[in-house]
């Protein structure tokens, strides 16, 4: 074997030295490189990342095709969707980990039918002008501090403000406290009604429930009448056994959705915890009529509950013959739920 061939050079003094090679300590950093990643194994490796991807994206993109006969999965799925996009970077680190093109390549597909859902959440949408600003707040029958969520209120500013759960024994305390404020308000049940502006037409609405927990009152704004419904929809729980118990809530979301359809007045404001997302096939007798204040012109994700750490929006404000300017939160207050306004213009 010739010294060409053995990879080696002689020098003056007769001692070979080895050739440098891309392996040598002198490789260069884009050598190493790919060495690291290694191209001939990208598409082969990362296979099992790259079908959880695709199995994210079809459940995002399916989700109201997830049945809701067993444990009402559908809706329990639909309450929370939005957090499946915590996952895109966790596969996005195993991808990386992993040295896999084909897992980073699958990943496209379910980060963009997040961002397609959801990708209004991260953007502010909020406008200005608008002639009315709304807020709903549930304030929680147990609330230590009545009095205070009571002053949180006022200091929002807003025309009309719709409380839920109110219990029979503070509801003359809310009343005093919002009196000078609101001059106009109605209680029907749990649920009330306060206003700047004369209230007529007020009557409990029937859902299904056997005790009042919604009202419909008519708001005489300098713009005209608005027809505003207040509504506070059953709770829904998670058990082991039975699932996303939801069935009365849903009963309930069908009733009030007949309700407003047979509204004789345009413009048509509904505030309160309905106890479940626009996203809920449940509430499609509402949603399917009415706008979400928050989806047309919101800041943020407007999610309002639980107060301490918010993960679902479940207190809604939606309109009807009315165009929505802004909507958000607020800071939290005695409730375990955030309050939530919108400025409305009126047509």
């Amino acid at each position: 074997m010739t010294q060409a061939q053995s990879g080696t050079d002689v020098n003056q003094d007769g001692d070979s030295t080895p050739h440098p090679t891309a392996s040598g300590p002198r490789a260069r950093p884009a050598a190493r490189f790919v060495r690291w990643w290694q191209p001939a194994g990208t598409w082969r490796r990362g296979i099992l990342t790259a079908l959880v991807a695709v199995a994210l994206a079809a459940v995002l993109f399916l989700h109201s095709d997830v049945p809701n006969r067993i444990g009402n999965l559908g809706s329990l799925l639909e309450t929370f969707l939005p957090w499946l996009g915590l996952l895109l970077p966790v596969l996005l680190a195993v991808a990386l980990v992993r040295r896999s093109a084909t897992a980073l390549i699958a990943l496209l597909i379910p980060a963009v039918v997040w961002l397609n859902l959801f990708g209004g959440l991260i953007t502010d949408k909020a406008g200005t002008g608008g002639d009315l600003t709304v807020l709903t707040h549930n304030v929680n029958a147990e609330n230590p501090d009545p009095d205070g969520t009571a002053r949180d209120v006022v200091t929002a500013g807003a025309d009309i403000v719709a409380l839920e759960e109110l219990a029979e024994s503070e509801e003359p305390r809310y009343a005093e406290d919002l009196a000078a404020a609101y001059p106009y308000h109605a209680v029907q049940g749990t649920v009330g009604l306060w206003s700047r502006y004369p209230l007529s037409g007020v009557r409990p609405v029937d859902i299904r429930m056997g005790w009042v927990r919604a009202m419909r009152a008519s708001v005489d704004t300098p713009h005209g009448p608005v027809a505003v419904y207040v509504a506070h929809l059953p709770s829904v729980r998670v058990k082991f056994n039975a699932g996303f118990t939801a069935g009365q809530r849903d009963s309930a979301a069908d009733a009030l959705g007949q309700a407003i359809a047979a509204e004789r007045l345009h413009s048509v404001v509904l505030l309160g915890d309905l106890n479940g997302t626009m996203n809920d096939r449940a509430l499609a007798s509402v949603t399917s009529q009415m706008r979400s204040t928050q989806g047309a012109a919101g800041d943020g994700t407007g999610f309002s509950w639980p107060a301490a750490f918010p993960m679902a929006r479940i207190d809604q404000i939606m309109v009807k013959g009315i165009e929505p300017r802004s909507s958000w939160t607020l800071p939290k207050t005695g409730s375990d739920h955030l309050p939530v306004a919108a400025r409305l213009q009126l047509p």
